[in-house]
Parts: structure tokens; C-alpha cells; sequence
């Protein structure tokens, strides 16, 4: 529906759940609904929240209240007694951090009107005021004095938290919508923390459902699961909830592909729903949701039986969601090979949704999106093309009314390019396909979820193996707008915690995403106008529109300029890269070769600054998953009987045609590298490339040996890995790369900190409840003592300090080396090199269970935990060059959820994050983890530490570890993978291992010599 000028600046703000407050000036602040705010007692009280982009709270607050000037009084009093001081002479400070706070009253008849908030936002505070008193927006400028508020919450969790219910759950399923699964599932786990205990108009199930929905939605099955079940122990007798549970678990079972068990969950029978507007006629009661009605709006009558345009009835609710059961039910029929019944539930479908005010609710566009897109499945499937045409193509002009520039309006861009590489419409296709890339570049909005929808235009780019520089070009930029979702999510959370800082980049950080949503909005109103072309007034607004749009974007682009001086916000950003980029930070014999999965085809893109070739592997994705399962399987195997890792023969043979079939394009280019910089995907996630057999004539001189009588199969010294000659580092993704080689070198004055050997805990039963990974499900998530009691031995890090020198390191171990005592260090920027020799806490103790990888620690202080998270990781200090982390299983292979966020190489949603990427973030330059159990046999590990350091003078990272590796593949009894290949360097290891403040900095390249 277009937006008049009428309805837009122009409409009351009685009328409204929000309003902007003043026009101009260096601060955006908004003032937002609360009619459920304490101060309100009557239907006619109003509140709202002031919330400025600068600031993680509310700064203030605006009420218009009823009653006598005293009652007012002392409920306002009352409200802000826990926080707020006043004098005598009522000069007034909030409590934390003693900030003076501002108290402005006005009585107009029987209205009192109050705003009150920090004095630094006087202005706000001022013109919100006079917005209410007048019912319409005051303009004027907003000057913030001085901002010393801590910070508190990132913006996401603000908006759910100072939202009324009601519309922080639009705002929940407006991300859902976009397609930002990850930032919704923070949302709502917010509003049902803040819920907690609610009562009166309150449904806490709803947001359970929503978190459980956008975990399946992530592929995160086993989470979702347990969520939908502690559901199912809230009972609940509204129809809207129990077809909203309905809906939700069917797709949860869709997402498995359980079509089956979809039909039969919704099928299931549910009470019809009762009339409100009835019930108000019959009985004369005003509830407390008819109230919240009232209040939101002075018209009286929508709830009459009149349309009302800002919120659904609950009966049109209900016809809303019926319609998404019936188009649930056709997809799973078409999945199921039944496409012609499913057409006819999906125009059924379609035409109960538009029932609702016309088709005029925004909260069904995607629903509408989605039946669009069936039906021109199931055309294009019956050879009906016109028809299948035009239904994606409706599709996207919905979207791009209501969610301009979203992920939601790519992902249909891309559905429908998609169609017309099947229809051999290659050109048009092509325009389609550099539309999306090119938006999502602009707009840094990484995508995921619709990889498949690419195949196609990666398959015209790489043509038969040999594309033209323009397309391996045109290649490399669209393969970095994919993001795997398990990464979506673990940005999503360190973008929260970033906003919870109080130092400049988080306060940059917060400018930055409020001036985006204010972006979002001015677009959506901006397309929305787009339909009412030639109506009074739209072009002149259109163009205020745009004005404002490019000054937004134009200020949003400096500040992000700023943030690229900080490590917190390098390790989260998805900027795009240029190829010359890239090229002009790497280092003469030095290559990068990226792997992306779509549709279970692998593509691969390798230049080594003079060539760049893409091209398509001979194997598909699932025959790679295959391979690297059997490799896996051979190198680091659970036995659950035994409870214990488990190594077997290496399979060489295996190791071979994994090379030859995807790196065989580029073997000898390959092979004349000294240092390759590798960023997997799909299988190679959980695998090192290190361990791959580079020549058929080792393989046939290793199966000979071992195959006489006295032969060794685990002996294969003379084998020729890739890692061999070649030094192997990972990168989380090309940009991160770039970001890490242009860092500066740590100021750091101490060389080395050690810490590891926890203290174990034994029999302390006053900590026997604390070990858990999360607030769900705390008491089938709990970590058991014994992880505690197993205590990794302190002679590696003592090894590495005799080789450091006593005077430039420390170590800390036993009771000193707890979590309270490392978040509590303000001197961890003095060390260039961290080392943690300890055991990682990656996956979850049970499936079901939300996964929060940590690295053990002892206990400490009286609310210590024992665990350090890779949030409170994130929000170290640190100015490291190099983070080891020793005798941790960083990487092994887990649930989805535990190795997105444990920091490597696993799973089918993530990785390469979450611990690895919080000590970028915290200010690491690189980080050594593992993909398995550090092995103790034969002291591999101990000696490839302490060699890495023995190696490591006047030698870059990757050069030193490549060198303590050779020791370890040439000895007979640690030749095995197992014992050598564990370990990855992630980011930039071009630094000088051993050297002091003075002298570290990116070393020449050297060559590896034998």
C-alpha cells in the first residue's frame, strides 16, 4: 500500500507506535510506544521510551498522564526511585555513574505531560516533549553535550526491551521476514527473558516457538527440538498461539524434510476463534489487550467492527495463519511428488491471505512471497513458463515494496536468475545475478541460505575451467556475498556484544546500525511511494526521501571508516574485496585459493598474484563430504565404548584423488608455492588440506611398503603431503585476510603468556551447579565435574619460556590461571603471544542444547564459572601477534551449533568463528587452533610447540610451524597426520615469530629449505 504524504510526516503522534524527535543535528533519537509502562493506570495514559543511536539504553522517557498532579507525581516518583536521586531542590542524578538527570513537567487541563531523562539530552528531551504536548513532530536540532553512560545492551536487545510486547514481536518477525534468522533468534530469546514471569495479555510461548523456529531454520535441529519442547510445557488456551505452535513446528519438521509428519502436524485439529469485538458488544468488558488498543489509538472504532490499519484483530490473525498452514501443507505435498494437488491448496492459500484487509498488511508479504514462489515452481515444473515467470516475478516486486535491499529480496533476485540459466536466458540472467552481488557488496549484507540459487551463475562464469579474467573477476566478488549460516550467527552475536561495549568503536558501532535501520526505513516508505506515482505531493516527497537517504548513507560511510581502525569490528565485517586488493598485500610466492559449495557442486578460485584461474571440481560436494569422513575417520576417530580417539592407517589413496580432483587444475603452481593462504568450505571445513598427497609416486612406493611383511601402514614418512613444501595457512575469508596482513604490528612489550594446568575441583560441591552452557535447559546442560579434574600438564608452556627467556614472559597455571583473574587483567595487551594450554569446552554436553564453546579454566572468584567464553574473550584487550590454543579439541567434529562458534573446520553450519574469530576481534593478528585432540603420544604435540618456537627466530609464523612440522612427518612413529597436520595458523601468519616490540612486523618471505 503507497504511503501518502497524508499518512506519513503529516499523521498525529497519538497516532503513532513511534516518532523521530527533531530533524537535524548529530544525534538520530526516536521516541517509542509504551502502553504497558507502569506509570499508565488509566486507557487514556500514554508513554514512551526516548532511544538515541549513540546510546545502548532508552535516555529518556515522555508520558502524557491523567489524574491529579500529585498522583502523577508520586507514580513518576515511584517509577524511578530504584535508579534515580533527587535533592530537596529536586536536582536529580542517576544513581550509576552519577549522570545528572532531568525532570520536565507540563499541565495542560487534565493532562499532565513529564519528560524525563539525561541532562546530556536535554534537546530530545525538549522537542519529545512538545511533539506530545502539540500531536505533531517538532522540528529542531539535537546537541548531545557529553555521553558518559556505560552501555549496556546491544541495540537488537534495546528495541526488544523498551518495545511494548506487541511491537517488539512485529519487530522480531520483521527480521524473520528479511531473512536475518540469526538476529531474530537473539530477538526473541530477549523478549522472552524479559517476559519471564509477565502475566496479564502476555504469551511467552510465542517467543519459545520463534527461537525454536529461527534455530531449525539455521539447521540447528537438535536446539530447536528441545525448544518446541519446553514449549509444549507452557499450555495455552488461545487459538492464535496454538496455530501459531502448529505452524511453527510443521516448518521445523519441513526443514527436515519429514513431509509426512508436516501434513499430520497440521491437520491436527484447533478451536475456532472467538469474536473480540463481540465479546466487547455482548459483555462490555475493556481487557487489558483492548485497553493497550485504546491507548495506541484514540479511535474508538476498530474495535467496533471498523479497520484498523496499525494492528491485526486476532481473528484476522488467525484467517492469516490458517492460510500459512495451507500453504504449508501444499509445499510438503509438492516435495512429496504431488504438485497438482498442491497448486490448488496454494491458490486456496493466496486468496485466504489477501482476504485480510485487501492483501494490505505487511505482515504477509513474505507469506504471499513464498505461495508466489511454490506456484512458480510448480509451473516451471509442468512446462507452464510464462506462468512460472511471472509468478517469481511477482514475488520480487512484493518484497521490494515492503524490504528493500534485504536478504529476502535477494535470495527471490536470485530464484528467478536461476530460472532463466534453466530457460537458457543467459543474459538476462546475468544482469540479475550482478544486480544481487552488486547491492549486496554496497551494502555489506553477506547472504545466506541461498547458495543453490548461485550455482547456476557460477557455472556460466566458470564455463569449462578456462573463464576469461573479467569472469574469474566478476567470480571471486560474487562467491564473498555467501555466508554459512552457523557464521551469520556467530556475527550476529559478536555485532551484540560489540554494542554492549562502552568504549568508541562499540559507540561507533551503534551509530553505525541505527543510521542502517533509519536507512531501512526511509527506503521501504521510498519504494512504497514508488506505486503512487502521479498523486499529489509524491515526487516531492520521493525526493525529500532520497535527499535524506544519501545523507544518511553518506554519514553512515564515514563512521565505518572510523570502525576499520578496530579489530572488534574488522573481525565481523563483510566489506567487499577487489582482486587488486587482495594482490597488493601478498607476498612473492605466496598464493590464495578459496573453496565454495553450492547446489553439491565445489567450485574453487586460486591466483597467486601473477594468475587467477576458477573452476569447477570433478566431484561433487556430497562425494567430497564422503572423503573427507573416511580421512577423518582415519586420523581421529570417538570410541564411545572405550571413550577414547581412536587412529587408524591413514588412507593415502584417498588423500590423493581429494588433491587431484579439486586442485589438479593448479598443481604446479600449487607446488611452486612457499606459503598458501586456503579458505575452505562444505567438507574441507573439518579437514586440514595439509595432509593431501601431492604425487601418484609416493602413494605407490607407501602401498608397496605396506604391504610387504614387515611393512608399517602407519608409517608414511616418505609420502609427499602438500604441506610438505608447501606452508598452509587459513583464512576465515579474503577480507578478513586483508584486514589481518594491514594490521600493525603489536606494541606489546613482553614477548609470551602461558596459562593452562587449571586447578581441579574434585569433590567442591558449593560449584557443582554452575557449569552450564546457557540459561535453557540449565539442568540437562550442565558440564560435569570430571571436565575439571583432568588437567592439561604446564612442562609445554614451561618448555616455551626457557626458549622465550624468564624475563620477557609469565606463565600462569593452577589456581592463578581462573576466569575472573584473566577478564580482570588489564595488562594482556603487554604480551605479543598468548598460549593457552588448556582444554576447549567446544561442543555441547548434550544435542539439544545450545552451544557456548569456552576454554576451561580453574575457578576463581565467588560468581566465577570456571569457563572462559568466546563472548568474554570478544571483549578482551589484547595486542597479540600470535594465539596458540594448545591441547584443545577446537575443532572437533560437533554439532552444528558447537563448531560455528568453536573457531574451526566441522559441522554443516559454521566454523572458522566463534572462538577464533572472538581473539581477532579482542585483538589478535592470528590464531593457532586445532581440528582435533592434540595428541600426547610419543610428546607430538610438546614437541611441535616447543620446535615451533625453536624454529621460530628471525622465521614468520607459518614458516616456523612448517618447520616444526618436518621433524614430525619424517620420524616413523609421529609420520601419521595425526600427529603432525592438527594445527592451523588463522590470519595473518606473515609476522616474525620471536621478536620484541620493536622489531615485529610483517617479515620478508624466506624460503622453507628442506
Amino acid at each position: 500500500m503507497a504511503t501518502s504524504p497524508a499518512n506519513g510526516q503529516d499523521r498525529p503522534v497519538s497516532l503513532r507506535d513511534s516518532f523521530p524527535i527533531g530533524t537535524g543535528g548529530d544525534t538520530l533519537c526516536q521516541a517509542q510506544s509504551r502502553s504497558l509502562d507502569p506509570a499508565n493506570i488509566s486507557p487514556f495514559d500514554r508513554s514512551w521510551a526516548i532511544v538515541c543511536r549513540d546510546s545502548a539504553k532508552p535516555i529518556g522517557y515522555v508520558f502524557a498522564l491523567r489524574e491529579s498532579a500529585g498522583d502523577v507525581r508520586s507514580r513518576l516518583t515511584a517509577r524511578r526511585a530504584d535508579n534515580v536521586t533527587c535533592d530537596s531542590s529536586e536536582a536529580c542524578v542517576w544513581r550509576e555513574g552519577n549522570l545528572p538527570y532531568t525532570i520536565i513537567s507540563r499541565e495542560t487541563g487534565k493532562v499532565h505531560y513529564v519528560a524525563e531523562g539525561f541532562t546530556a539530552y536535554g534537546d530530545a528531551l525538549n522537542l519529545a516533549l512538545e511533539s506530545v504536548m502539540t500531536d505533531k513532530l517538532v522540528e529542531g536540532d539535537i546537541r548531545v553535550v557529553t555521553t558518559s553512560l556505560g552501555d549496556t545492551e546491544a541495540f537488537a536487545r534495546v528495541q526488544a526491551l523498551t518495545l511494548e510486547p506487541d511491537q517488539a514481536l512485529a519487530e522480531g518477525y520483521r527480521r524473520n521476514n528479511k531473512g536475518d534468522y540469526a538476529d531474530a533468534a537473539a530477538f526473541f530469546e530477549t523478549l522472552e527473558q524479559r517476559l519471564t514471569g509477565e502475566e496479564e495479555g502476555i504469551e511467552p510461548g510465542e517467543f519459545l516457538i520463534n527461537r525454536a523456529l529461527q534455530k531449525s531454520n539455521l539447521g540447528d535441529f537438535a536446539e530447536a527440538d528441545a525448544l518446541f519442547t519446553e514449549a509444549q510445557q507452557i499450555p495455552t488456551d488461545d487459538p492464535v498461539q496454538a496455530r501459531l505452535r502448529r505452524n511453527f513446528e510443521a516448518i521445523h519438521l519441513i526443514n527436515q524434510r519429514k513431509y509426512g509428519a508436516a501434513i499430520n502436524r497440521l491437520n491436527q485439529p484447533i478451536a475456532a476463534i472467538v469474536d473480540s469485538a463481540e465479546v466487547l458488544r455482548s459483555k462490555g468488558e475493556i481487557t487489558r489487550p483492548i485497553a493497550a488498543r485504546i491507548n495506541r489509538d484514540t479511535d474508538f472504532g476498530d474495535i467496533l467492527g471498523y479497520v484498523d490499519d496499525l494492528k491485526l484483530t486476532p481473528e484476522e490473525r488467525a484467517i492469516i495463519i490458517d492460510a500459512q498452514a495451507r500453504h504449508l501443507v501444499a509445499t510438503a505435498q509438492r516435495l512429496s511428488g504431488q504438485p497438482d494437488i498442491a497448486r490448488e491448496g496454494l491458490i486456496l492459500a493466496l486468496a485466504e491471505a489477501v482476504s485480510v484487509r485487501e492483501g494490505r498488511v505487511v505482515s504477509i508479504i513474505r507469506l504471499r512471497t513464498q505461495i508466489l514462489t511454490e506456484l512458480g515452481v510448480i509451473a516451471e515444473n509442468q512446462g507452464n513458463f510464462a506462468e512460472a515467470e511471472n509468478f517469481y516475478s511477482q514475488a520480487i516486486t512484493l518484497l521490494a515494496t515492503q524490504y528493500p535491499e534485504t536478504r529476502a529480496l535477494s535470495a527471490a533476485k536470485a530464484r528467478l536468475a536461476a530460472y532463466y540459466m534453466r530457460r537458457d536466458q543467459t543474459d538476462q540472467a546475468r544482469t540479475i545475478y550482478r544486480e544481487v552481488v552488486e547491492n549486496s557488496l554496497n551494502r555489506r549484507n553477506a547472504l545466506s541460505g541461498f547458495a543453490n540459487q548461485l550455482s547456476p551463475y557460477f557455472d556460466l562464469l566458470v564455463g569449462d575451467g578456462n573463464p576469461s579474467d573479467a569472469d574469474v573477476q566478476e567470480f571471486f566478488e560474487a562467491t564473498q556475498i555467501l555466508v554459512r549460516p552457523g557464521v551469520a550467527e556467530t556475527q550476529a552475536i559478536l555485532s551484540r556484544e560489540l554494542s554492549t561495549g562502552d568504549d568508541e568503536a562499540a559507540r561507533l558501532f551503534r551509530q553505525s546500525t541505527n543510521i542502517g535501520r533509519s536507512i531501512e526505513r526511509l527506503r521501504i516508505e521510498f519504494s512504497a511511494l514508488g506505486e503512487a506515482d502521479g498523486q499529489r505531493g509524491v515526487a516531492e516527497r520521493r525526493e525529500r526521501l532520497a535527499s535524506e537517504i544519501e545523507r544518511l548513507e553518506s554519514a553512515q560511510q564515514e563512521i565505518l571508516v572510523s570502525l576499520s581502525a578496530y579489530p572488534q569490528y574488522t573481525a565481523l565485517a563483510t566489506r567487499q574485496l577487489g582482486l587488486d586488493e587482495l594482490f597488493s598485500v601478498m607476498q612473492p610466492g605466496e598464493g590464495f585459493t578459496r573453496v565454495s559449495v553450492a547446489s553439491d557442486k565445489v567450485y574453487i578460485f586460486f591466483t597467486d598474484g601473477q594468475i587467477s584461474r576458477a573452476w569447477r571440481a570433478s566431484l561433487s560436494a556430497n562425494e567430497m563430504d564422503q572423503r573427507v569422513d573416511a580421512l577423518r575417520d582415519t586420523i581421529s576417530q570417538f570410541d564411545p565404548a572405550t571413550r577414547q580417539y581412536l587412529t587408524t592407517p591413514y588412507d593415502v589413496a584417498t588423500a590423493r584423488s581429494l588433491y587431484s580432483d579439486l586442485f589438479g587444475p593448479v598443481d604446479s603452481q600449487l607446488r611452486g608455492l612457499d606459503h598458501l593462504i586456503f579458505e575452505p568450505d562444505g567438507a574441507l571445513l573439518r579437514l586440514p588440506i595439509d595432509l593431501l598427497v601431492t604425487d601418484d609416486a609416493s602413494v605407490a612406493r607407501f602401498t608397496e611398503r605396506s604391504e610387504s611383511i614387515d611393512g608399517d601402514p602407519f608409517d608414511v614418512s616418505d609420502v609427499n603431503w602438500l604441506a610438505r613444501d608447501t606452508a598452509i595457512s587459513t583464512a576465515v575469508s579474503a577480507r578478513a585476510f586483508v584486514d589481518a596482513r594491514g594490521a600493525p604490528a603489536s606494541n606489546a612489550r613482553q614477548q609470551y603468556l602461558g596459562m593452562g594446568e587449571n586447578a581441579a575441583v574434585f569433590n567442591k560441591a558449593n560449584i557443582s551447579s554452575v557449569r552450564t552452557i546457557g540459561a535453557d535447559n540449565a539442568g540437562n546442560c550442565a558440564w560435569p565435574l570430571a571436565e575439571w579434574n583432568k588437567p592439561i600438564s604446564a612442562a609445554e608452556l614451561l618448555s616455551v619460556r626457557s626458549l622465550v627467556g624468564q624475563s620477557q614472559s609469565e606463565i600462569l597455571t593452577g589456581a592463578a590461571f581462573n576466569d575472573s583473574a584473566i577478564k580482570s587483567r588489564d595488562d594482556l595487551d603487554d604480551f605479543r603471544i598468548l598460549h593457552f594450554a588448556t582444554h576447549g569446552l567446544v561442543t555441547a554436553p548434550r544435542a539439544e542444547c545450545p552451544a557456548r564453546p569456552a576454554l576451561l579454566t580453574s575457578f576463581g572468584e565467588q560468581n566465577s564459572d570456571g569457563l572462559l567464553t568466546f563472548r568474554e574473550i570478544f571483549d578482551l584487550r589484547l595486542d597479540a601477534d600470535l594465539v596458540i590454543l594448545s591441547a584443545c579439541d577446537t575443532a572437533g567434529r560437533a554439532t552444528v551449533a558447537a563448531t560455528r562458534e568453536a573457531g574451526l573446520m566441522t559441522g554443516g553450519g559454521g566454523s572458522l568463528d566463534g572462538l577464533v574469530r572472538a581473539f581477532v576481534g579482542a585483538g589478535g593478528r592470528s590464531v593457532m587452533a586445532s581440528h582435533w585432540p592434540a595428541p600426547d603420544d610419543f610428546d607430538a604435540t610438546s614437541r611441535l610447540i616447543t620446535g615451533l618456537f625453536e624454529k621460530g627466530e628471525n622465521r614468520t609464523i607459518w614458516a616456523a610451524l612448517a618447520e616444526a612440522q618436518k621433524p614430525l612427518m619424517n620420524d616413523p612413529l609421529t609420520s601419521h597426520p595425526y600427529y603432525w597436520a592438527g594445527f592451523a595458523v588463522i590470519g595473518d601468519g606473515a609476522r616474525t615469530l620471536r621478536a620484541d616490540s620493536a622489531t615485529a612486523q610483517l617479515s620478508r618471505k624466506e624460503p622453507l629449505g628442506d
